[in-house]
């Protein structure tokens, strides 16, 4: 059965978080004393008394590896009473609600999150990936986090069978197992230039996982 982003949204958008349009999101601070993370230069407007705080990119909680720049993004802490409007060169965005399950987000599609969500640096190796590894931030517990897209994901389950292009991902489901395979393009000679070596990673997992994909890929 295939879904859209829409089945992970729940009351998201009543609470603190709503989407303006597909590519604006607003959120609320004050109403539950909680700050968010946002990736540094996403905020287009902001009304209230909002601080921005960027020392050490504003994130704790073993997320060492992000501070040091390895494939992750700059990201700013939002403290104060106000409401602050989110964007990032006009892509999709989709809050995802958290309620106390967990997922995994492709580093470069995290585009803001609420603190009170517990979070991990995930790294998948192998050959062919930019850089030979993939970057990932694992969330867990209560709260919202705003995934950015190239046009409208698609939500699939993991079968024993499903590979995906490794730029078109998005997200999975934690619980999903993920590994690097590397297939060779039959008609190499149709790529001039290229070395016709498409990297993909396999999804396998037991029922009730996912795998998250766009309509886009580098």
């Amino acid at each position: 059965m295939m879904a859209t982003l829409d089945q992970f949204r729940g009351a998201t958008e009543r609470r603190r978080w709503t989407l303006q349009n597909p590519q604006l999101v607003r959120a609320d601070l004050g109403l539950d004393g909680q700050p968010f993370m946002a990736r540094q230069g996403s905020m287009v407007l902001y009304q209230g008394e909002v601080e921005f705080g960027f020392k050490g990119g504003g994130l704790k909680r073993r997320a060492a590896t992000w501070a040091t720049g390895q494939g992750f993004p700059s990201m700013m802490r939002c403290t104060g009473a106000g409401q602050v409007y989110l964007a990032e060169q006009a892509g999709r965005l989709h809050p995802v609600e958290l309620q106390g399950d967990a997922i995994c987000v492709a580093s470069q599609h995290v585009l803001a999150f609420d603190e009170s969500l517990d979070y991990e640096v995930r790294r998948i190796d192998g050959h062919g990936l930019p850089g030979g590894s993939l970057f990932a931030l694992q969330f867990s517990g209560h709260g919202t986090l705003v995934v950015k897209t190239h046009g409208e994901p698609l939500v699939l389950p993991v079968t024993p069978m499903t590979f995906a292009d490794a730029n078109a991902v998005i997200a999975w489901s934690a619980g999903a197992q993920v590994l690097v395979a590397n297939q060779v393009r039959v008609r190499r000679q149709a790529y001039p230039g290229h070395s016709g070596e498409s990297t993909q990673l396999q999804f396998r997992g037991a029922p009730g996982n996912f795998a998250i994909v766009q309509p886009y890929e580098i």
